[in-house]
């Protein structure tokens, strides 16, 4: 048994079926079993932690829990002898920070198969800018450039620009040389997407059709789509000849108002992105681009440096969809 004390966020759930968060002491032998123990330095605030902060059971069965989908650190013990104590790991995904508990505690223990090492030219902060959002939207890109898309062929809108993973997105994209639309409803943001490297910002009312037409004018070559719902159809129905869409948010909407027709006349691509069960071997190469080739210029300008006692009202905001880049959660503090 371990008896070793450590802070984290801890959400309770109420007799009255309400939820209150606070941070408290917790003991390592509290910890679910793992092959690996990870002292956490740094992790990130994501739509899906607020929904688990907040009560989601579609996102965390039971309580009381530790949310953080999120965790980058130092190995401080492990049975797996492909991990050492010192070694600088970090963890994105599987069931982390949603049914097991996350990176808003200053320790974590984790199967070794949900491990990633930290690439060399990677900080642990720097890995957790990006965190999940950005390996969504590294995955997007990828996916998106595996299907055919190059710089050549046009524009890539990305929506919900100023989002976690609209930020990353356009900075990726913008790194790999493409021309780049970026959307937004916060028209004072224009000169952070610009310094991200959006060619155009679009606000989000001009890519919101609702007519019912099939089809509109064909402008991009592709699309990384984050918010769903009308403005998705909206993008979907405005692409170019063999574009491809990739889509991995429903903040606007899971529904999508859609007909066949951009499909079968203008023989474009939907792809579907999932960062939680990604496999291990590409979860690696994409962290390798990510601190290389891909690695944003202004990674430290979009982020939002907390301590987990500062997290409260932040949890507030991302689910009224006022925060803009990253919140980075120091656990050092």
């Amino acid at each position: 048994m371990e008896y070793k004390k450590f802070k984290a966020m801890v959400v309770r759930e109420t007799a009255d079926q309400t939820f209150v968060r606070s941070v408290e002491d917790k003991n390592i032998d509290e910890l679910p079993d793992g092959e690996v123990l990870i002292k956490v330095s740094y992790s990130s605030l994501n739509y899906k932690d607020a929904l688990s902060a907040t009560g989601n059971k579609g996102v965390t069965r039971s309580y009381p829990h530790t949310p953080g989908i999120d965790a980058a650190g130092i190995v401080e013990s492990s049975v797996d002898k492909s991990f050492k104590p010192g070694d600088r790991v970090l963890v994105t995904g599987y069931d982390l920070g949603m049914n097991t508990s996350g990176g808003f505690g200053q320790y974590i223990r984790v199967p070794s198969e949900w491990i990633i090492r930290l690439p060399d030219h990677l900080t642990a902060r720097e890995s957790m800018i990006y965190g999940t959002a950005g390996f969504t939207a590294a995955l997007s890109v990828h996916k998106m450039i595996e299907n055919g898309v190059s710089p050549d062929q046009g524009p890539v809108l990305v929506t919900g620009a100023t989002g976690g993973v609209g930020s990353i997105a356009v900075g990726i994209l913008s790194k790999a040389g493409f021309e780049v639309a970026a959307v937004t409803g916060k028209s004072d943001q224009s000169q952070y997407l610009t310094d991200l490297g959006a060619t155009r910002i679009i606000h989000r009312k001009e890519v919101h059709d609702v007519s019912g037409r099939p089809l509109l004018k064909g402008q991009w070559a592709g699309v990384i789509d984050t918010v769903g719902g009308d403005i998705l159809s909206t993008a979907i129905r405005s692409t170019l000849y063999g574009a491809t869409i990739t889509c991995c948010g429903n903040v606007a909407s899971p529904a999508l108002n859609i007909t066949v027709f951009p499909f079968i006349l203008r023989g474009v691509s939907l792809l579907g992105i999932d960062s939680v069960n990604c496999r291990k071997p590409l979860r690696q190469t994409l962290w390798g681009n990510l601190s290389n080739e891909w690695k944003i210029s202004h990674l430290d300008d979009m982020a939002t440096e907390i301590s987990i006692s500062e997290l409260e009202p932040y949890i507030g905001r991302i689910l009224k969809g006022m925060i803009t880049g990253r919140t980075v959660v120091n656990l050092s503090v």
